[in-house]
């Protein structure tokens, strides 16, 4: 009987797993559409009332996305003002989905990531994930690979679907 060779164990690809960068913290949401009058209507003296009153360091050292949940018309500078509200206790705000948020934080970080560590080889961007991984990260991921990589592969080693490879040099 012949022996069996896990030739994925065996082969020379490296996983880049954008779940290693995934920042650890709390994510929030918070919708301003609570401090405006039906979600709809924002009423600029009870809407910094409700803002003086609300509790901020709850959101301590959480990264946080504000948006309005509903069709509302909002003026540009509510979503500035509840976000100066955050800045002294938030780790870091956007305006936006939580989506939005996880972008912006690959943004940060794949930048100081030194791909060059990847350079001549076949690389495969791990496609599972149990982190909310936004597709945005993958799209910048690969820009910053391929530079460096010999090939480029999304998925996992066992099926991997191929996207690029370097031209011969």
């Amino acid at each position: 009987m012949e022996e069996i060779i896990n030739k994925v164990a065996n082969s020379v690809l490296e996983v880049f797993d954008l779940e290693d960068y995934y920042p650890k913290g709390i994510r929030t949401q918070i919708d301003i559409s609570q401090w405006m009058l039906e979600g709809f209507l924002l009423k600029e003296k009870d809407f910094r009332d409700y803002l003086n009153k609300e509790d901020w360091t709850q959101y301590q050292d959480q990264y946080v996305a504000v948006n309005c949940s509903t069709e509302a018309i909002v003026p540009a500078w509510a979503s500035v003002l509840v976000t100066l509200h955050l800045a002294p206790f938030a780790k870091k705000v956007v305006n936006g989905t939580l989506e939005d948020l996880d972008t912006a934080l690959y943004q940060e970080i794949l930048p100081t990531i030194d791909f060059a560590v990847y350079k001549d080889k076949p690389v495969i961007i791990k496609g599972c994930s149990k982190k909310p991984v936004p597709m945005s990260a993958y799209v910048l991921a690969a820009q910053k690979l391929q530079p460096f990589a010999r090939s480029i592969m999304y998925g996992e080693a066992c099926s991997a679907v191929p996207l690029y490879k370097a031209p011969k040099k």
